[in-house]
């Protein structure tokens, strides 16, 4: 188990109803707030001016910034800035899935920063050059999508559509003051969007569990029992997506399987930096690809990390080991989770996004220009190369030119 350090600032208000806290929680942070949210709120709006409106019932000011964009563009973001600036802006809420949480917090972040302000996002990992912020308006996260767990970390997501990029912001002042965590706004999520938020869930543990320590026996544990709660729960969303007790245990899943504990010492998630391009090259949807590429990386990586896999397989995927080899047992587990992904509905492979094997260069290109190390690689236990990913790539299924 490696050293650490450990820091998470974030109250939370969780629990069915607790949406009508926002104005006593907000009324402690500030007296103008900011609401950030989608161009296209959709159902969202009446979230939206509920918040608006409690808000005022405790004599707070509000204005709108009703800009955000799924993988927010850092032009959006500067526009987010000027904007809170020009408004006297106290803090900010944000309210939505991950786009909307990652471009409030760094709207936030933003307010304060001097100089082009793709500086603050980690855009190249062999030649590290990001300047973080320092300092950040206050934020408040409603989060209406158990996925990204932005909600309680201290991330946020970001796009340069000019560049073809995705990368990220990773500072302390953008941790949020407090993240308000109501089931009750999931209940009428659609189906396919649920199931990609609990892939995405699945991966920001899964993605440790496997390329990370060996030696850590309690994240292991952690990991494992996130995983197993978004697997049972979101079966039971999908077949009555009202139950409110299952919204729960997604939401606090999403949660916890990216605010930190489940990773001290131990963070690698290497899918995410070729998932990453999938969207920044071909606008795929955050939770698909990662989804898509998770069977493959499975399959390709497996033989290095034969414990681990075997863990996953009996202690996730409840693969009975007796009579069997390690190998078998670790290629059922695989094929379980593949049938679950395949189960809940969404894409296991390249060719399920409908890209070819003549995209297999350019994400390659793209997780090596921002993803790879001073070394060469992919950082994860053990390291992965331009090589072993076009094979992981081709073993996505990629349908032929």
């Amino acid at each position: 188990m490696n050293n650490f350090d450990f820091y998470n600032p974030v109250r939370v208000r969780f629990g069915a109803g607790q949406l009508e806290s926002v104005g006593e929680i907000a009324h402690d942070v500030g007296q103008c707030a900011c609401i950030v949210s989608y161009r296209e709120l959709g159902p969202l709006k009446p979230v939206c001016d509920k918040v608006e409106n409690l808000l005022k019932e405790k004599d707070i000011s509000v204005c709108t910034f009703y800009k955000a964009d799924p993988n927010p563009d850092i032009k959006t973001i500067g526009e987010g800035a000027d904007f809170c600036r020009e408004h006297n802006v106290d803090f900010v809420i944000g309210i939505g899935g991950g786009s909307a949480m990652d471009a409030a917090k760094a709207i936030a972040a933003g307010v304060h920063y001097h100089g082009d302000l793709w500086n603050m996002v980690y855009s190249r990992h062999d030649d590290v050059a990001a300047v973080p912020p320092e300092s950040a308006l206050p934020t408040i996260m409603i989060p209406t999508l158990p996925a990204t767990g932005s909600e309680m970390n201290q991330c946020s997501v970001l796009s340069n559509r000019e560049l073809k990029e995705k990368s990220y912001i990773w500072a302390e002042c953008i941790y949020p003051a407090w993240a308000i965590i109501d089931p009750e706004l999931t209940l009428t999520l659609p189906a396919y969007q649920s199931a990609c938020a609990a892939a995405d869930s699945i991966s920001h543990v899964l993605e440790i569990y496997i390329n990370g320590e060996e030696n850590s026996p309690l994240q292991h544990s952690f990991q494992e029992g996130v995983i197993r709660t978004v697997i049972d729960n979101i079966r039971i969303a999908l077949k009555s997506p009202a139950d409110i007790d299952a919204r729960a245990n997604l939401q606090w899943a999403a949660t916890c399987a990216i605010n930190g504990w489940a990773s001290p010492g131990d963070a690698w998630t290497p899918i995410h930096q070729v998932a990453h391009n999938l969207t920044s090259l071909f606008g795929v949807a955050h939770g698909a690809s990662l989804s898509a590429l998770m069977p493959a990386w499975m399959k390709t990586f497996n033989d290095r990390r034969k414990k681990r896999y075997f863990d996953f397989a009996v202690n996730v995927m409840n693969i009975n080991p007796d009579g069997k080899s390690t190998e078998q047992v670790i290629s059922d587990g695989i094929e379980a989770f593949e049938d679950f992904l395949i189960e809940i509905g969404v894409p296991t492979s390249l060719s399920d996004l409908k890209l070819n094997v003549d995209s297999i260069p350019s994400i390659i290109d793209g997780v090596r220009k921002v993803s790879f190390n001073d070394e060469g690689v992919l950082a994860c236990n053990p390291p992965v190369s331009a090589d072993d990913l076009t094979l992981m790539l081709e073993n996505a299924k990629p349908a032929e030119a």
